[in-house]
């Protein structure tokens, strides 16, 4: 039986607890500052797609953590940029798995090297992650070999816990991967997405944004994702405005990702989505020489059609940067400064959020920007 001072304590319950909704996580606020992404991690900072690289993200203050999903030979969503493992872990090194190297086309395109579909999630376990690009980063090859291959339900909880630890909530941003690809194999990512959010706490309550290149699966599953997780936005990602999205390849009728950028695509867009992700090449072109042309009106365009735009990818380095903004240094020389206002240029133009390499970056150019 419980004591008086027991059933007292039960009574004050509700006014000493924090501010909470009535599910338990801190109800955001609606953000008057641009949204920080952060692009596969602090990825400028440690190998990619790693928890080490989650972690210095979320030190560095995005908002977002983006995971990229593909699918392992027995159906599991796993964390990586593509299904071609061979630039980002040491599958090449290791004597065991020779014999699955392999060409295979994915969206139309031919690539040779080991793939996630030919690998259980045991079997990809055993692999460590190394650093993609280490001749413009090599200063994250240090951590080749310290981590493995995180699955989409580890970075949920690892996510979850550092909101925990640090009284934050912070988003997930993730990316299904080469949708049509896998479906050809017999797999179904977006099963296994709705299925994975679906069994979390956390991806059922903290803010939520899914992304794809294809227009099949997010008219697919939108309202579901939606129905999970009643806050969460649908972004339809833009490749070049050459190309065409991977599942409308082949049709009569197929539309391409520059047909999407003008007024009429982008009313079209927002019938399943709410937010187009665009490249930084799509908000200012580059010249032949690297140096900015004239800015688009594709942010205006897309606020006029009720869409919002997070464009991909700031990064710090020279290589990567307008030759407007780099500062004389090597090409692979990290240049805080030009990326910094590279971003504030955009954010003058209405950007609503933007992936980086560099959090720490992004962050210091939303909260200095005029």
């Amino acid at each position: 039986m419980l004591s008086r001072r027991h059933t007292l304590f039960l009574g004050l319950a509700g006014i000493c607890a924090p501010s909470l909704t009535k599910k338990g996580f801190a109800a955001p606020s609606l953000a008057p500052k641009p949204l920080v992404f952060a692009h596969r991690g602090a990825s400028a900072l440690r190998p990619e797609h790693t928890l080490a690289s989650y972690a210095k993200a979320m030190e560095d203050g995005a908002d977002y953590i983006e995971p990229d999903l593909v699918m392992t030979k027995d159906g599991v969503l796993i964390v990586r940029h593509e299904s071609n493992i061979a630039d980002t872990t040491d599958v090449a090194s290791r004597p065991e798995f020779a014999a699955r190297k392999r060409s295979l086309t994915i969206d139309g395109q031919k690539e040779t090297g080991w793939f996630t579909t030919d690998f259980t999630l045991a079997e990809l376990k055993t692999l460590r992650a190394k650093e993609r690009l280490p001749q413009l980063r090599p200063h994250n090859t240090r951590y080749d070999g310290h981590f493995d291959v995180p699955t989409f339900e580890e970075v949920i909880d690892f996510v979850a816990a550092e909101s925990a630890a640090r009284g934050k909530v912070f988003g997930l941003i993730p990316e299904i991967k080469n949708s049509t690809h896998f479906h050809s194999l017999g797999l179904d990512p977006e099963t296994a997405f709705l299925r994975t959010i679906a069994a979390h706490e956390y991806t059922r309550q903290a803010p939520l944004e899914l992304q794809s290149f294809e227009t099949t699966n997010l008219k697919a599953i939108g309202e579901k994702t939606r129905a999970i997780n009643p806050q969460a936005r649908i972004m339809f990602l833009m490749g070049e405005p050459g190309q065409t999205p991977p599942d409308l390849l082949g049709k009569s009728d197929a539309k391409s990702f520059g047909d999407f950028m003008k007024p009429e695509g982008l009313r079209a867009i927002r019938r399943f989505a709410d937010v187009i992700g665009p490249s930084n090449t799509d908000l200012i072109p580059r010249k032949p020489d690297g140096s900015w042309g004239t800015p688009t009106t594709l942010i205006t365009d897309a606020h006029a059609a009720g869409l919002l735009v997070h464009s991909y990818t700031a990064r710090p380095e020279n290589y990567c940067l307008p030759k407007e903004l780099r500062d004389g240094g090597a090409l692979n020389a990290r240049n805080p400064q030009g990326m910094i206002a590279e971003v504030k240029r955009y954010l003058d133009m209405g950007l609503d959020g933007f992936f980086t390499d560099d959090p720490a970056l992004g962050r210091l150019a939303v909260d200095t920007a005029g």
